[in-house]
């Protein structure tokens, strides 16, 4: 039962970070295609709440997967 729950969690994390990691591409659609400007630009507002919500749900996906992996094998 448990391995099941840790499975599916780790299924929606997965959804989530994809979708916020196509959320910031789509932002910098300009850049991806090689327009890249060498000047210094700070994150602001919903940029920068996507930026750390990915590195929140990509930890948050590592210790979930370390926790599942252990009781798979324990």
């Amino acid at each position: 039962m448990g391995n099941t729950a840790f499975t599916v969690i780790l299924l929606l994390l997965s959804i989530v970070l994809v979708g916020v990691l196509l959320l910031q591409v789509r932002g910098n659609a300009g850049q991806v295609f090689g327009q890249a400007e060498s000047t210094f630009r700070s994150r602001r507002g919903v940029e920068r709440l996507l930026f750390r919500a990915t590195i929140v749900i990509a930890t948050i996906f590592v210790v979930v997967a370390i926790v599942n992996t252990r009781l798979t094998d324990g």
